[in-house]
């Protein structure tokens, strides 16, 4: 038994040529996210399409500021700091398209008890999670490159209010999507641990 070939495919690229994505093909792999399983059989997600150049840089600054908040606080040096946030804006601003990932309360139920309303809040993170998967392996599928930037969970209102988005769709990841360098050579992936990830009982 190995691995399907389909899911080898999706690797995280983050060095694009500068040919535009067609939004149909990002219509195709958002597509493919809504299908994902989601508690109660909602789909608390939305997906902002985001490649044109002003949204792009505002979404990185606001989320660089808010990193460099945080280096700072951590107590950071500078010179490093200003690698980390350069670094993070060149890559944002680079790639053709950006697909924001965010999460609302739509279709997900109300409890009185905030051990019950965490975890409602925890399934609907997870469905998004595999939303994403099927977006990356969707676009992997149809030739391109995709790369998941975990920033817009430490700062989502600041990546929501960057790009005037509705109060109550909140950042939690953003993809970047491409087609691939054409030298693009993936490293080797090293083997699975099974026996220190998986268990029976």
């Amino acid at each position: 038994m190995k691995v399907p070939a389909f899911v080898e495919a999706r690797r995280s690229i983050r060095s694009f040529t500068a040919t535009r994505v067609p939004r149909e093909c990002i219509d195709a792999w958002i597509t493919a996210a809504c299908i994902a399983p989601a508690p109660h059989h909602s789909r608390p997600w939305r997906f902002v399409v985001v490649d044109t150049p002003g949204p792009k840089h505002a979404l990185a600054a606001a989320m660089g500021a808010a990193w460099r908040a945080d280096l700072q606080a951590d107590g950071v040096s500078r010179e490093r700091i200003d690698a980390l946030v350069d670094g993070s804006h060149r890559k944002i601003e680079a790639a053709p398209a950006l697909v924001l990932a965010c999460l609302t309360d739509d279709g997900l139920d109300r409890y009185p008890d905030e051990r019950r309303q965490r975890s409602e809040h925890g399934m609907a993170l997870l469905s998004l999670g595999a939303a994403l998967e099927n977006l990356m392996l969707a676009c992997a599928a149809d030739g391109y490159a995709s790369c998941w930037v975990a920033a817009p969970i430490f700062c989502p209102e600041a990546a929501r209010d960057a790009i005037d988005l509705a109060h109550d769709w909140l950042p939690q990841a953003l993809l970047l999507v491409g087609e691939p360098e054409p030298d693009y050579v993936g490293r080797r992936r090293p083997p699975v641990p099974l026996d220190e990830l998986r268990s029976h009982r």
